[in-house]
């Protein structure tokens, strides 16, 4: 079949082989397993012309006469097509095809490619080329011929590397999911007559499912695999269609559809779940219904431990699969998801990554991650992993999780496909697999693995760099091993204020966003105010409005209509300087002294005004506070409450100072947060105690923990999060060199470049 590319090389790109090939394949496929069954349909169809039967009852009658899913009312095969008019033949043998096998055809675009076929003179040619492949069952068996279209599906996607990665995955990284995901159902693998049901949100061309049942054929061929999956992309679906009908599985158990806005399977449960969803793709298109799932339904739905941010979707697919598991008492069920690094740790506590995380971990669901080899995709060659989860774990794997380092398993490939530069053997899987299935905690062993080919290009270096050494290990941890509180660490405010001519100056201009402008237009227009208190000049700007307005369009863009009628005020300059004078009146009784203890600062105004006769509004009061105050790490922390008739506790915040339980303010620039490990084993007030007294009280003997910030789902004291660096747990400390090993090597290439720059002065 694949051999159509000789006839098509030239009128079409290569890219569009598959396009040609797949349909042809899939249609002489039909044809010939309807061979025996074609002149019993044909004689119901004639039966059915007098009945004026509705579409759906003739369709019924139409499969129990053929004995199959599908069926075709043509008189035609490819054999009768002819050379005269084979196109609209052609077109109308399609058109005889029942409803599903009819639709894959329509997704394929089919008709678009006949004309294309027509127009360059090769319809009749590749017709028939194709009639002479016998692909009858008699010859290939549905397993068999799934695997022809496979193989067909394969090339296809390798031969447009631009857009093989949107709906294929690499054979290598499906094999090992599938592995992982079913190595440990023995009565799927050994019992005869056996049913399991496989199900891929995001299917593409089917390649997960079509591994799934391959796997558990090999081992199993009396085990009955049924395929479910929805996709997206109307091409891939009509290829993940054609692979299910040709291999005789139930086509209406593949959905075209958006999977997390549209889940056209939505009551559905499987016992394995295999998927490869796409990286780092925002949902804001779908955003309204997914925010409403998650709003009215709740847990009750499919997203109820929270929403990852818009910009990457991955873990929306993993909580859909998650609400796919059959329930334990049917089975259970297992997931295999590949996702990037980034819901490993993205997002801090509290937020809906953390979350979604901590769901998992708290429900015991995630049994494994393998650290996936880069540059293993076709369109990216970025860290993936391998995401194991079930709601079946063995009782040896309950609260724990186990860790796969394999990103070194791995061989160059010959040639690259797009991204795909590495490719893992079947030793490989193997030794994933078998760690996998052993649960066994591998210290880091070095690989036999053959040193990567240093690069052609360019002169090399004389000093050449060390081949890194290539490991594989696995670790077993605690699933709260994974979890923290994070912890609000305060201290108090510490401020002075004085009341200096040139922090009163200031007053003269409004606060954000006018202050800054005011002073430019102050200087440039503002030589002949006086602060007399009648000074009939001051803020009259009418004149210069023209040129003000120029200059803040080219400098102030950001300023509003609304902001420049206030610039543009009279009333707002002379209140402006209403606010200085009464300041200037409070600093004759005050004086220009710098205090450092701001809890007098009240009183010390107070007694001014009353002393002065100065009356302040709320406004001008709280402008002046701002003026004349700022922090400073030598003064008297803030007070903001004293706590009558209570026992201090400096720990959450309360002071003692002199015999009274005193609260300060705190200081949002010395906010900080602290990370405290879970410890299921003491109380909670206990483990956060503990490490404030250990990690933080010797360093800053002032600070306190805010008790006011409780995890929502607890209710304990500090925000609940999880994160899994996976790279943390693997990393080998490598001790840095000795200093003559790099002097010498500085030495060296001095002289190198010396070298260089000689010949080229030659």
């Amino acid at each position: 079949m694949w051999s159509l590319a000789d006839l098509l090389r030239g009128d079409f790109k290569q890219s569009q082989y598959g396009r040609v090939i797949l349909p042809f394949t899939l249609l002489r496929r039909l044809e010939c397993v309807l061979e025996g069954s074609k002149d019993a349909v044909l004689g119901q169809a004639e039966k059915l012309k007098s009945m004026n039967l509705p579409e759906e009852a003739q369709e019924k009658l139409l499969l129990r006469a053929a004995g199959l899913s599908f069926y075709n009312t043509s008189r035609m095969d490819m054999s009768k097509l002819g050379e005269t008019g084979i196109k609209d033949n052609l077109e109308s043998y399609i058109q005889g095809f029942s409803k599903d096998a009819r639709e894959i055809f329509e997704h394929f675009k089919f008709a678009e490619f006949i004309a294309q076929l027509a127009e360059a003179n090769l319809l009749y040619k590749v017709v028939q080329r194709v009639r002479e492949a016998d692909l009858s069952p008699q010859n290939i068996s549905n397993h068999e011929m799934g695997l022809v279209f496979e193989e067909l599906i394969r090339r296809f996607a390798e031969g447009s590397n631009e857009t093989a990665g949107e709906h294929f995955t690499p054979r290598d990284i499906v094999r090992l999911t599938t592995s992982l995901v079913f190595m440990e159902d023995d009565d799927a693998l050994t019992k005869p007559g056996i049913i399991r049901t496989i199900y891929d949100p995001t299917a593409g061309t089917g390649g997960f499912l079509s591994s799934g049942m391959e796997y558990v054929h090999e081992l199993n061929p009396q085990a009955v695999m049924r395929g479910f999956g929805q996709e997206l992309n109307p091409e891939s679906y009509a290829i993940c269609k054609a692979d299910m009908l040709i291999k005789g599985q139930e086509v209406d158990n593949i959905k075209l559809g958006n999977t997390l806005s549209q889940d056209q399977l939505y009551a559905d449960k499987f016992d394995y779940m295999l998927s490869n969803p796409p990286f780092g793709v925002d949902w804001k298109k779908i955003e309204g219904d997914i925010k409403d799932e998650h709003t009215l339904k709740g847990h009750d739905g499919r997203f109820g431990p929270g929403l990852p941010r818009v910009s990457d979707g991955s873990l929306l697919f993993l909580m859909h699969l998650i609400s796919k598991l059959r329930d334990t008492h049917e089975g259970g069920g297992r997931i295999g998801i590949i996702l990037n690094g980034s819901p490993l740790f993205t997002g801090g506590a509290g937020s809906g990554e953390s979350e979604i995380r901590r769901y998992v971990l708290e429900a015991d669901l995630l049994e494994a991650i393998i650290a996936l080899p880069t540059d293993m995709f076709y369109n990216t060659g970025i860290a993936t992993y391998v995401w194991v989860l079930s709601n079946k774990k063995s009782a040896e794997r309950k609260g724990q999780v186990q860790l796969i380092n394999g990103a070194n398993l791995y061989s160059k490939m010959r040639k690259s496909l797009g991204s795909k530069r590495n490719q893992m053997s079947d030793d490989d899987i193997r030794t994933i697999t078998r760690c996998f299935g052993a649960f066994e905690v591998v210290d880091a062993r070095e690989l036999d693995k053959a040193e990567e080919p240093a690069s052609t290009r360019g002169r090399k270096s004389a000093i050449g760099k060390k081949a890194e050494i290539k490991t594989f290990a696995s670790k077993i941890l605690k699933s709260h091993e994974f979890g923290y509180r994070r912890l609000t660490i305060e201290r108090p405010l510490r401020e002075s204020f004085q009341f200096s001519d040139e922090r009163l100056e200031t007053l003269r201009f409004a606060p954000k966003p006018l202050g800054t402008v005011m002073q430019w237009i102050f200087e440039t227009y503002g030589g002949n105010w006086t602060d007399a208190p009648d000074c009939p000049r001051y803020g009259d700007l009418a004149e210069h409005e023209t040129e003000i307005r120029a200059h803040i369009k080219a400098s102030f863009a950001e300023l509003k209509e609304k902001h420049i009628k206030d610039l543009l005020k009279r009333d707002t300059w002379t209140g402006q300087k209403a606010t200085l004078l009464s300041a200037k009146d409070l600093q004759a009784v005050i004086g220009t002294d710098q205090h450092n203890d701001m809890n007098t600062f009240d009183d010390t105004l107070k007694a001014a005004q009353k002393q002065s006769d100065v009356k302040l509004e709320t406004a001008a009061k709280k402008q002046i506070t701002t003026a004349v105050s700022w922090k400073n790490p030598q003064a008297a922390p803030v007070i903001k409450k004293v706590h009558k008739a209570t026992t201090p506790n400096p720990t959450y915040g309360l002071f003692d100072v002199n015999g009274q339980s005193v609260e300060y303010k705190p200081d949002g620039d010395l906010r900080d947060n602290e990370n405290v490990p879970l410890d299921p084993s003491r109380t909670v007030n206990e483990t956060n105690e503990d490490y404030f007294a250990c990690e933080v009280k010797p360093h800053v003997p002032e600070a306190w923990i805010d008790a006011t910030k409780k995890d929502a789902i607890d209710e304990e004291v500090g925000i609940v999060g999880y994160e899994i660096p996976f790279n943390r747990h693997f990393y080998i400390y490598q001790p840095p060199r000795a200093l003559e090993e790099i002097d010498a090597e500085l030495d060296a290439v001095s002289n190198e470049i010396m070298q260089l720059l000689q010949e080229v002065h030659s």
